[in-house]
């Protein structure tokens, strides 16, 4: 009975010291030091330089046939058109192709009536040079294009733009918690947390009407990028 006793205590000694060293972590963490948290925001404008446009060649006729090859037909003096401006050939491609059948209003037996088919093309053309969007409209035009959807302005180095706006706006928040430290009569500390609010986009864009005639004037405007972040920083007793 004896020997058995004496092996239970060092058993009994090994359980409570693991339940003490468990409990550590918990007691060590404490309480979180105090914070102010705010949010910094920050813009940056640009002018746009690249352009994207639509264009394409819609085709009516009595068959699929005809209006497949009418279609074909005037799209490729567009094509040729593009080519001609100067334009490289990784810079447009075929965005749409489609062939539906045409029906008139229901005739007396109640059923639609057949009357031809319509052919559409169309390509997206992206342009390197904003200036010339006026110029390729006329050209594709001029070549037989009846479809020009709207334009696209967009900036290529907005990533760039972007962080440079997230350092501002990071700049931002500081400002603005130092000024409710100072009304409070405390002091910050180091950042103890960063975030991004919402989504910054790498590539902005903004879509414009197209114009009812080649030669009206476009203007690109400036695009304007915008990132909001939300900084804590930890406070201190004033000095």
């Amino acid at each position: 009975m004896r020997a058995v006793m004496q092996n239970r205590i060092p058993l009994t000694i090994a359980i409570a010291a693991v339940a003490a060293l468990a409990a550590m972590p918990a007691q060590a963490g404490g309480t979180p030091p105090p914070t102010v948290s705010v949010t910094g925001e920050a813009t940056i404008s640009a002018p746009p330089d690249l352009a994207q446009i639509e264009a394409g060649v819609t085709t009516d006729a009595k068959t699929a046939r005809e209006a497949a090859s009418a279609n074909n037909d005037a799209m490729g003096k567009v094509l040729l058109a593009l080519k001609s401006a100067g334009l490289s050939e990784k810079d447009y491609q075929t965005s749409r192709l489609s062939l539906q059948p045409q029906y008139s209003s229901q005739n007396r037996a109640g059923t639609n009536v057949l009357t031809g088919y319509r052919a559409s093309n169309q390509v997206t053309i992206k342009l390197r040079d904003v200036s010339k969007i006026a110029g390729v409209i006329d050209a594709v035009t001029a070549a037989g294009a009846n479809d020009i959807g709207g334009i696209n302005f967009m900036v290529s180095n907005a990533s760039k733009l972007l962080d440079d706006a997230r350092a501002e706006a990071v700049t931002d928040a500081r400002r603005k918690a130092e000024i409710y430290a100072k009304a409070a009569g405390v002091a910050l500390g180091a950042p103890v947390s960063i975030s991004e609010h919402g989504a910054a986009m790498p590539v902005m864009y903004r879509r414009a009407a197209a114009p009812m005639a080649a030669e009206a004037p476009i203007a690109p405007g400036e695009e304007t990028l915008r990132v909001t972040v939300g900084v804590s920083w930890e406070i201190k007793a004033g000095q």
